[in-house]
């Protein structure tokens, strides 16, 4: 695949979607939702395969599975990367509402996991613009969160106090 042509398409892409300011993928989920008419949930989960994610069509609403033992920014790009899918138009795996439900029952069935997760089979130009497009939501997204913007904890507002403190003392010598 040409990586100039997956860059503007994925481009023009993003171009027409509103990211919510402060971002919160929860929130831009909750949008594509509505747009589609679908609800996009989201579950995290302990993957026995390790920190990944999976997109999967019930007949009414979009469920998106992410990894629970991971950071919070390497969370958000998995669930962007399969809303990506989904705003691709790329075939997200199917179940049913049997299947969805057995899924999400605490008491699941390794092998039954093991059979929906299975079900996913995107080709590697997908994968490529799906990765692409999520890469470009985080890069946008970043320009609009200020390191300032976040309050620091308990430990790192104390240690910036002493730290302006003891600049601010002239120097005795």
């Amino acid at each position: 695949m040409d990586l100039q042509v997956l860059r503007t398409r994925c481009e023009a892409r993003l171009g027409e979607l509103q990211l919510p300011i402060p971002f919160d993928v929860q929130q831009f989920c909750h949008s594509i939702g509505e747009r589609r008419s679908r609800p996009i949930l989201l579950h995290s989960i302990d993957s026995p395969a390790g920190p990944c994610g999976t997109w999967l069509a019930a007949p009414a609403s979009d469920h998106i599975f992410y990894e629970r033992q991971t950071s919070p920014l390497h969370q958000e790009h998995i669930i962007l990367h399969e809303i990506s899918h989904l705003l691709c138009g790329h075939r997200g795996g199917s179940v049913s509402d049997g299947e969805l439900r057995d899924l999400l029952l605490p008491d699941l069935r390794p092998e039954m996991v093991e059979s929906v997760l299975r079900r996913r089979a995107y080709g590697t130009d997908d994968k490529q613009e799906a990765e692409l497009l999520a890469s470009l939501i985080l890069e946008r997204v970043a320009r609009t969160r200020s390191p300032r913007a976040a309050a620091p904890d308990a430990e790192t507002a104390s240690l910036l106090h002493r730290l302006h403190a003891s600049l601010e003392q002239p120097s005795e010598g």
